[in-house]
């Protein structure tokens, strides 16, 4: 387990109920390319905000890099009407890109 990962674990016992902290652990295990486990704490901190689009990327992201295009695009389908809803450019443009490359 990474210094990363045993801290936001800690952080997450500390405050069960904080998606923050949810988000957190999710994007540490993420980042060391452990993406069942990321997808997991992601969609439990989606589950409690269902808007939050860079989770809904990420999850995206995890499923692409697990093989699951069919689902991925479903993730990355939902990111992109949140981009568009919340008017973010930026993420937007990544989320066409990601779904460019699953055509």
């Amino acid at each position: 387990m990474t210094n990363s990962i045993a801290r936001h674990t800690k952080l997450l016992e500390q405050y069960p109920d904080n998606e923050l902290a949810r988000f957190s652990l999710g994007k540490a295990y993420f980042d060391t390319q452990q993406y069942a486990a990321a997808r997991e704490h992601f969609a439990l901190a989606l589950a409690r905000k269902p808007d939050w689009m860079v989770v809904q990327i990420l999850i995206g992201k995890c499923e692409l890099a697990l093989g699951n295009r069919e689902v991925a695009r479903a993730a990355l389908e939902r990111a992109r009407q949140l981009a568009i809803e919340q008017q973010h450019d930026g993420p937007l443009a990544e989320v066409e890109q990601l779904l460019g490359e699953l055509q």
